[in-house]
C-alpha cells in the first residue's frame, strides 16, 4: 500500500515529462525535438551532466545501493512498454519501481542463488544530448537526454537505446530524482532474456 501510494504521488510529474511528438517520431525515424528551449544556464547544465554521467557509472560498477540513494524518498523510476503512455495506471510498463521495489530488485540480483547473474556480465552506459526543459519555481528540473547501453553476457551482446526525461529535485550539495523515466527505442523488440536491472 505504501509503494501504491508513493508511486502515486508522482503521477502528476509523469504527466508533465510524457513526450508530446516522441511517438510519432519513434515509429518514423526515432528523432524526436526538445519540448521547449533548452536553458542556458551553463553551470546548471554542467551540474546536472555531471550527475547523469555518475549515474551512469554506478549502474556500470554495479554499484546498486549507491544508484538507488540518487532517488528521493517518493522518486519512481519508470520505463514505459509505449511512448505515447503519458502515466502508469493501468498501463504494462518494462519498469515501474519506488525505492523499495528497487532494493527488492537489487537483493534479488546479488543473492548468491541468482544463476541468471552468475554468467560474465557487464554493461556499459553513454549518456548525451543533454537539455534542461524546464526550471520549476518549486526548484523541481525537467532533464532530457538520449542514452545507449550496451549489455555482454558472455558471448551475447545486447544493445539498448533512447532518451532519458528526469524529473529532479535540488539538494544542498547535488540532486535526487523525482522521476526517471526511460522511453527504450527498442522496447518492442524480442529479446531471449528480460532486463534484470535497470537501463
Amino acid at each position: 500500500m505504501a509503494t501504491k501510494k508513493k508511486i502515486g504521488k508522482v503521477a502528476e510529474s509523469a504527466k508533465k515529462v510524457a513526450p508530446s511528438t516522441f511517438e510519432r517520431a519513434m515509429k518514423k525515424v526515432g528523432v524526436t525535438a526538445p519540448k521547449a528551449k533548452p536553458a542556458t544556464n551553463w553551470d546548471l547544465h554542467q551540474e546536472i551532466e555531471a550527475f547523469l554521467f555518475r549515474q551512469s557509472e554506478m549502474l556500470d560498477a554495479k554499484q546498486w545501493a549507491a544508484y538507488i540513494d540518487l532517488f528521493a524518498n517518493d522518486g519512481v523510476y519508470w520505463a514505459p512498454s509505449l511512448p505515447e503512455h503519458e502515466h502508469w495506471d493501468g498501463k504494462p510498463a518494462i519498469f515501474i519501481e519506488d525505492r523499495d521495489l528497487m532494493s527488492v530488485r537489487m537483493k534479488r540480483v546479488l543473492h548468491p542463488n541468482a544463476w541468471s547473474q552468475q554468467a560474465e556480465w557487464a554493461t556499459n552506459h553513454i549518456v548525451s544530448n543533454i537539455a534542461i526543459e524546464h526550471v520549476g519555481k518549486d526548484g523541481t528540473i525537467q532533464v532530457r537526454s538520449r542514452f545507449h547501453m550496451m549489455e555482454m553476457r558472455r558471448d551475447d551482446l545486447r544493445h539498448f537505446g533512447g532518451i532519458y526525461r528526469h524529473t529532479l529535485k535540488r539538494t544542498k550539495d547535488s540532486f535526487l530524482i523525482q522521476l526517471q523515466r526511460v522511453d527504450l527505442f527498442n522496447a518492442q523488440a524480442a529479446y531471449e532474456y528480460v532486463l534484470q536491472v535497470w537501463v
